[in-house]
């Protein structure tokens, strides 16, 4: 497979979380998504411990069985999340919808997981843990971009992250961090909407010189 020779800046931000135009009937080779994981394991890790799994689920029954547990935990999502106020709120909710009616047709999924150190979830901040596998996930999405492949980065179903993990035989040492459906897609790219720069910015400090925050914006 030929890879799509994007400008780095173009690939960051144009590699974007795909739901409605992930093509659902075609194929996706296993050896495109395995390149894809060789270019994540490349990724920073914490101490190199490398403490990732990647669980790629290809079986028809098994991802209509996840498709089922994703679609029960976006329900309730939706139930809690209240009432649509905007447009783009909108557009937000339909694909979530459309990407949880239509996850047992995309072809491929790909769980990123971890194996903490002694087999449980540190007290207290995590980011060191989940610092050295999201990144690798995220290099995995820019992978398949650059193949041609969509990919769409979700946590709902880790409302019901034991019935994942019963279902595919997870250890109990192992906890998932991400979903990861993938599949070829169609149309362009663009980056997204954005808050400016200045709006987030913080120099020397929370609250920093204002004349340099907007120097830097």
């Amino acid at each position: 497979m030929t890879v799509n020779a994007l400008p780095p800046d173009e690939l960051l931000t144009t590699t974007r979380t795909v739901r409605r135009r992930l093509v659902l009937d075609r194929p996706v080779p296993l050896h495109l998504v395995t390149e894809c994981l060789e270019v994540a394991l490349q990724a920073p890790n914490g101490g190199n411990r490398q403490p990732w799994h990647w669980v790629v689920v290809t079986d028809a029954g098994l991802r209509a069985a996840v498709g089922e547990i994703y679609r029960k935990a976006w329900r309730n999502y939706r139930r809690e999340a209240g009432p649509v106020r905007t447009a783009a709120d909108r557009r937000l909710w339909d694909g979530g919808d459309h990407l949880a009616e239509n996850l047992a047709r995309v072809p491929v999924l790909v769980l990123a997981c971890v194996s903490p150190s002694g087999g449980r979830l540190p007290d207290g901040n995590q980011a060191s843990l989940w610092g050295s596998v999201l990144p690798a996930a995220w290099s995995y999405q820019l992978a398949a971009r650059a193949r041609g492949l969509g990919t769409a980065w979700t946590t709902v179903h880790l409302r019901h992250e034991q019935e994942v993990a019963d279902l595919l035989g997870l250890p109990a040492t192992v906890r998932q961090g991400v979903l990861l459906p993938t599949a070829y897609v169609e149309g362009t790219f663009r980056p997204a909407a954005r808050r400016p720069l200045h709006r987030v910015l913080h120099v020397n400090g929370w609250q920093g010189p204002r004349d340099e925050q907007r120097e830097v914006a």
